[in-house]
């Protein structure tokens, strides 16, 4: 690689603002931009606050970030295992190619088996095959038997109005 240094380390609190502006790269990316709403503020809270939610993981060339991952931990009732659930994996574009995005994934699975896990799992958009044959080559398999949903917005709320119903009010 011509010298070229890279290093897989935890984000720390100033690279907050660097996650953010990756997110949002992701975001255009993936074609959901119109979906993105990072912010900072929350972010430094969710990943450092007294009940961090998420972890992040940066890829660096050259001392200069070049991708991430965000992960966090899950649970499987069947393995009785906790697992871990990557909601994002990118590498900007022009770094693309130096095996960063199968480093940053590398060292989730190590986390991941460190950890006790039984599982590595996440999602990859339907009509992304650079990423789909990315996950394959690594021995991924998709698990074609489920189907996501997803709650949020006013059904969210509407959902979550339930709970204060008494008992057999479906």
């Amino acid at each position: 690689m011509n010298g070229t240094e890279i290093s897989i380390r935890p984000a720390r609190r100033e690279d907050v603002p660097v996650v953010a502006r990756l997110i949002r790269e992701l975001a255009d990316y993936e074609r959901l931009a119109h979906e993105c709403f990072a912010d900072a503020s929350a972010l430094e809270e969710h990943l450092f606050g007294t009940r961090p939610y998420v972890e992040v993981i940066l890829a660096e060339v050259d001392g200069t970030p070049a991708g991430f991952a965000l992960f966090f931990h899950s649970y499987s009732t069947f393995l009785t295992k906790p697992g871990l659930y990557l909601e994002d994996l990118y590498v900007v574009p022009e770094r693309r190619g130096l095996g960063l995005g199968r480093r940053l994934l590398a060292e989730l699975a190590r986390l991941a088996v460190e950890r006790g896990c039984g599982r590595l799992e996440w999602s990859v958009l339907k009509w992304n095959a650079p990423a789909i044959g990315f996950y394959e080559r690594l021995g991924a398999v998709p698990m074609s038997e489920w189907q996501v949903y997803r709650l949020t917005g006013e059904p969210l709320r509407a959902v979550a109005g339930m709970a204060a119903r008494p008992a057999g009010g479906a």
